[in-house]
């Protein structure tokens, strides 16, 4: 399914299609349905980018007990820890 977006709807609110979808991506990921990784690509940017994007806004990660976890677990498998 393709969402259409008219130039003068786009030009209305003044941003880029890449701009829209910049936008939308942030407030996906502030919403927690798309995690920083889904974000990141839905965006186009690298994941250092929209995390840049995120500080800009003061917006805070979604990093609980469980993503610890699984950091420490992975960090174990390479061997770092």
């Amino acid at each position: 399914m393709a969402l259409i977006i008219s130039d003068d709807e786009m030009g209305s609110v003044g941003l880029t299609p890449a701009e829209a979808k910049k936008e939308l991506a942030i407030v996906l990921f502030q919403q927690e349905r798309l995690t920083l990784g889904q974000a990141s690509h839905f965006a186009g940017t690298s994941q250092q980018e929209f995390l840049h994007f995120l500080a800009e806004r003061h917006i805070p990660l979604h990093y609980g007990v469980a993503d610890f976890e699984q950091d420490i677990a992975t960090l174990k498998s390479l061997g770092r820890y």
